[in-house]
């Protein structure tokens, strides 16, 4: 019997070293990277970017309406916060204010860090490879990649990333790892932001 087609996932599921990649599985948040980085066919075109704005939004904001990957900016999408700030976004200043204003706050620098200035910043960062940091230095919150895997620290404990969940927690037992979430997204953590985390994630 024939059943038709079958629907694929689109590619707009971002992963913690920034990849954008197709799985079923929506996550907790939505964002995008400054503007349409898809095609009419509703496939991802070569560009990975349209601006250094790379922003973490809520699902749903204000009754708005919007068909994925249809006109304007591409809709991506995340296990959770800490997984997007891990892939260098940072939150919105519409959707999310108050903890846009928390975030920009504790960026590193004078002041309130204005929107430009850490979206620069956090550009360049992600430009850059992976730096190779103690294990003792991450705050709760980052994540880091260790034995080809991304990994989340969270209360003394880490837990193993995959694409629908977070599975396999283990008591802190490592040295070196690739810090893959941003140093200074990492300040900011380690300075008392607390990103929200999906529910698989036990104390």
């Amino acid at each position: 019997m024939h059943r038709g087609p079958v629907s694929r996932p689109l590619q707009n599921r971002v992963t913690p070293s920034g990849d954008i990649v197709a799985t079923p599985a929506r996550g907790l948040m939505m964002g995008n990277r400054g503007g349409r980085i898809h095609t009419d066919a509703k496939t991802l075109g070569r560009a990975r970017w349209r601006s250094k704005a790379w922003i973490i939004c809520l699902l749903s904001f204000k009754d708005r309406r919007r068909e994925v990957m249809a006109s304007g900016y591409t809709e991506l999408f995340f296990l959770d916060e800490a997984t997007a700030l891990a892939a260098g976004h940072r939150p919105c200043f519409e959707c999310r204010r108050t903890d846009a204003i928390a975030f920009a706050t504790l960026f590193p620098g004078p002041g309130r860090s204005r929107a430009a200035a850490m979206d620069q910043r956090l550009h360049s960062e992600r430009l850059s490879p992976p730096e190779r940091v103690p294990m003792d230095t991450l705050p709760d919150g980052a994540l880091f990649e260790w034995m080809n895997a991304a990994w989340l620290r969270h209360q003394g404990r880490i837990f193993r990333w995959q694409s629908s969940r977070y599975t396999d927690s283990h008591p802190i037992a490592v040295d070196l790892v690739s810090a893959l979430t941003p140093p200074a997204t990492r300040s900011v953590l380690a300075s008392g932001y607390r990103p929200k985390l999906h529910p698989s994630i036990t104390p």
